[in-house]
């Protein structure tokens, strides 16, 4: 609908002139990784079609969209029904809002001579709010008496971008304490404490380097830089008290107990309760404008149809959690508004 280009190119030889559509979107760094080889593989194995996409953050994906400069969005936190009706109001159309992945967000440290680290869920929510300020804090001690954690300053690592990640991380926290929800709360921008241990970072990867140079530091961060990046991170304590590392198992755990309610595919698991679950899992949805140019609308069904099936194969080995059948069939259906 907005920024799709059509580019006519002459073969030579007098050959006929073939189109070329080139689809450009932007927003979530959660799903870069994936999305990103997504793009490239489906781009080259289609002819007359190019995906890009940049990776800028849920919240400043969701205002190209509404601005029109790009033909699709991508966000950790879908969109909210003020923001489609924002979109409706500019551009005269709706949104599709489909799941196309699933990942899991974890809490990176460096804590210099650990080399595993358990917290406690009244522990890494006090963590975020200030409360908890040093890595030999009784309570960390207590889960982790095989540790020598050190006299050593908590540095907080958040986003300085508008994200998604910080909407699921903070909803998650705002599920699992009270205090939390009523001191900072939830959303993709949020009044982290102003206290100097904590800093903020653009992106994923920007949190991901901020912890690594940071002795002392704790980030949240998509299980897929922990995984690339060799980056340690906390096994959490889940609400049936188990320990547990993000994982595929963990996170397929986790994602067992959503439920859509009729055609909204917007759900959040924000404490799940399967003893085997990761506690911080969550989906990720590309967003499409219902009305496209035809090619454009053809181009982007079929990557959909491709990225749910052929696509999935790639998600685990880059650290994503692989759609549940019954989410791939509601995605194939729902792909159909996209006209």
């Amino acid at each position: 609908m907005a920024a799709a280009l059509a580019v006519g190119v002459l073969a030579l030889g007098g050959a006929a002139a073939r189109a070329e559509t080139r689809l450009i979107g932007s927003g979530a760094s959660f799903p870069f990784p994936l999305y990103s080889a997504w793009f490239q593989t489906y781009s080259q194995a289609t002819d007359g079609v190019r995906l890009d996409y940049q990776a800028k953050g849920s919240g400043a994906g969701i205002q190209d969209l509404i601005q029109g400069v790009t033909d699709f969005g991508a966000s950790d936190a879908a969109m909210s029904d003020a923001e489609v009706e924002t979109l409706r109001k500019e551009r005269g159309t709706g949104v599709v809002m489909l799941p196309m992945t699933a990942g899991e967000i974890v809490l990176a440290y460096n804590v210099p001579g650990v080399e595993e680290l358990r917290l406690p869920r009244e522990v890494y929510p006090a963590i975020f709010a200030g409360e908890i300020t040093s890595w030999n804090d009784p309570a960390i001690v207590a889960a982790n008496p095989d540790a020598a954690l050190p006299d050593l300053p908590i540095t907080v690592v958040a986003r300085s971008d508008s994200s998604g990640t910080t909407f699921v991380f903070t909803k998650h926290l705002s599920a699992v304490d009270e205090a939390f929800a009523s001191t900072v709360g939830e959303g993709k921008t949020v009044p982290w404490p102003n206290l100097p241990t904590f800093v903020k970072a653009p992106k994923n990867d920007g949190i991901t380097a901020t912890v690594a140079q940071t002795p002392g530091a704790i980030g949240y961060i998509e299980y897929g830089y922990a995984k690339l990046t060799g980056t340690p991170s906390a096994l959490l304590e889940n609400v049936s008290g188990e320990f547990v590392a993000a994982g595929d198992a963990a996170g397929m755990a986790a994602l067992a107990s959503a439920e859509f309610e009729g055609d909204d595919l917007r759900v959040w698991v924000t404490d799940p309760g399967d003893p085997a679950a990761y506690p911080i899992a969550t989906f990720t949805w590309m967003l499409f404008y219902e009305d496209q140019e035809d090619a454009a609308a053809a181009a982007l069904r079929d990557f959909v149809e491709w990225a749910v099936t052929d696509g999935q194969a790639m998600a685990s080995d880059l650290g994503y959690i692989p759609l549940p059948d019954n989410v791939v069939e509601r995605v194939r259906e729902a792909s159909a508004d996209i006209r």
